[in-house]
């Protein structure tokens, strides 16, 4: 038998193994700066009865997490068995409808301002407060009339969602990026779904403009999660019907899920922009690592541009050394191309390596801003002439007044492909 916990009480954890005379089973338990959760067991577990201590209470939504992705991660490494052990269960207060369209989860809470939610014919657009940027976009492309839901909080964070007009029978599409606070939001968007489950909606789909934990595609270590995958499955259990979302971290992630799922491709957006404001110039589009070059190669064939790529060595993780460039860049115009900015080490390393090596000027097109920790400052001090994001998550305060970053936005993109399968039209028509 084997004693673990996660964060949420650990004096109680502590307490149990003493009483037990056990010791806790070795574990880590982390957050990523935008809160995602990473676990690694770092005893083997293989044939074991596992005992998981964690309270679901203050803040609800991480801890809740850290729950799940630890049983992934012990179900993934053959445990025999895995009892999950809450001394207070989260969410218990919201047990039964309390109103109309309303998930099962309501309690005293404290309020968010009312979301509004587009609707064109049968299809109904609500947007979570994840979605300013790409869904008030969306919205205002596609409003035909206004429809109103609260998505509301618990003092502790539990998340409560009323929607406050008839959806039976309609084509529901709810737009919500799992961005910071990653929990959070993704936590609104599993109750969002359940409630418009319960309310008899035809076909709900989400719309997740940047999907959250698809960067923990694959087992990184042994005794570890596949949280792309739990977040997967969390989210056709809440009741979601179909899956759109924008350029994936890994496209077999599409996999991950049992419903159909469409991955747009934010390569469009970017590649008007680029003929707009690069045009005559002598182009080199570039990858920051090997796993980026089809997405890069793409668009350089779009851009009649030649290619080249960062050939660099990560020694640990969110830290990158730039160690060789394979491609000619001296005299010409560098365009770095991503599908994710974070810490933004490797886009600075790379901008600066390609500056050593006589380019005239270096420029980035990223599809997903996390920018995390210093990553804005990090941004501004580089020699990277402008940072293009896409507007899948909301940008701050310090993106907005930083002189060498803008957005792009998706919404026309997004919105033509909700229109599409509303009607349903091909998706993949789209992209030529």
């Amino acid at each position: 038998m084997k004693i673990l916990t996660c964060n949420s009480n650990r004096p109680l954890a502590e307490a149990i193994s003493a009483y037990l005379g056990l010791p806790l089973t070795k574990a880590s338990v982390r957050r990523f700066s935008d809160m995602e959760v990473f676990v690694e067991i770092q005893e083997n577990v293989r044939g074991e009865d596992v005992f998981i201590v964690q309270s679901i209470s203050y803040p609800a939504n991480d801890n809740l997490m850290e729950l799940l992705v630890t049983l992934d991660a012990l179900k993934r490494s053959s445990a025999r068995r895995v009892t999950a052990v809450m001394p207070y269960y989260g969410y218990a207060r919201q047990d039964r409808k309390s109103a109309p369209r309303t998930p099962i989860n309501h309690g005293t809470v404290h309020s968010n301002p009312t979301t509004p939610i587009t609707t064109k014919g049968d299809r109904q657009i609500p947007g979570g407060s994840a979605a300013p940027g790409a869904g008030s976009g969306i919205m205002v492309l596609m409003i035909h009339g206004v429809m109103m839901a609260r998505v509301r909080r618990f003092s502790d964070m539990e998340v409560f969602v009323e929607i406050h007009e008839n959806v039976r029978g309609e084509d529901v599409f709810v737009i919500q990026s799992t961005s910071y606070p990653a929990n959070d939001n993704l936590m609104e968007l599993l109750v969002a779904l359940d409630a418009l489950r319960r309310s008899s909606a035809r076909r709900v789909t989400a719309v997740i403009p940047y999907y959250g934990y698809a960067r923990q595609d694959r087992k990184s270590s042994p005794r570890s999660p596949i949280s792309a995958k739990l977040v997967a499955n969390l989210i056709t259990t809440a009741g979601a019907h179909r899956v759109l979302t924008l350029d994936l971290h890994a496209g077999q992630i599409q996999g991950f899920f049992d419903i159909p799922t469409d991955n747009l491709y934010a390569e469009p957006v970017l590649v008007k922009d680029i003929k707009e404001n690069h045009a005559g110039q002598d182009l080199t589009m570039v990858s920051p690592d090997v796993g980026g070059v089809f997405r890069t190669r793409q668009i350089a064939r779009r851009v009649d541009a030649d290619l080249a790529i960062i050939d660099k060595r990560r020694e640990r993780a969110g830290v990158s050394e730039v160690m060789n460039i394979i491609g000619d860049v001296a005299g010409r115009r560098c365009i770095l191309v991503d599908d994710i900015v974070d810490s933004a080490g490797t886009l600075c390393n790379a901008a600066q390596a390609l500056m050593d090596n006589g380019a005239e000027g270096v420029y980035a097109y990223v599809s997903h801003g996390v920018l995390s920790g210093g990553a804005v400052a990090r941004v501004a001090a580089s020699p990277i002439k402008m940072l293009v994001l896409t507007d899948s998550i909301v940008a701050t305060e310090a993106v907005r007044l930083t002189h060498n970053v803008r957005q792009l936005t998706i919404a026309p993109l997004m919105a033509e492909a909700i229109l599409r399968i509303s009607e349903e039209r091909s998706v993949s028509s789209l992209f030529g």
